[in-house]
């Protein structure tokens, strides 16, 4: 498609699902840097507090936080029954997602609305 590509590993340190998803699921993904010293309370910040609030979302399947260690990215995702139901949840999860990055003292990188594709990854719950 003519853009550059890379190849990243992540680590997945947190995740958690409600129920399985269906056809129509999407899923919106949040692109974070936080310091790396601070990753590990970075983590634990997002199981206590972060994690509870997510599930409240309209819609919400599951959730997951994926990490880089080294750099002090992380990403995560967070799966909807549907589009419309990710649509319904987006002002809520702005503000939920404005609110933690604050408290947390991370930088949002970027934010992104897809469709789901492959959903049935052989992961252990871990949250």
């Amino acid at each position: 498609l003519g853009a550059a590509t890379s190849v990243d590993e992540w680590l997945i340190a947190a995740l958690h699902r409600d129920h399985r998803s269906g056809d129509g699921a999407c899923v919106r993904a949040t692109w974070l840097k936080a310091r790396p010293d601070q990753f590990d309370q970075t983590v634990e910040f997002y199981r206590a507090t972060a994690l509870p609030e997510i599930e409240q979302l309209d819609g919400f399947c599951s959730t997951s936080l994926m990490s880089d260690r080294a750099t002090g990215r992380a990403v995560v995702s967070t799966t909807y029954d549907s589009q419309d139901a990710m649509e319904r949840s987006r002002d809520a999860a702005r503000s939920l997602r404005t609110a933690l990055l604050r408290d947390l003292g991370a930088d949002q990188l970027d934010v992104g609305e897809f469709e789901l594709t492959l959903a049935h990854l052989r992961v252990p719950e871990m949250a």
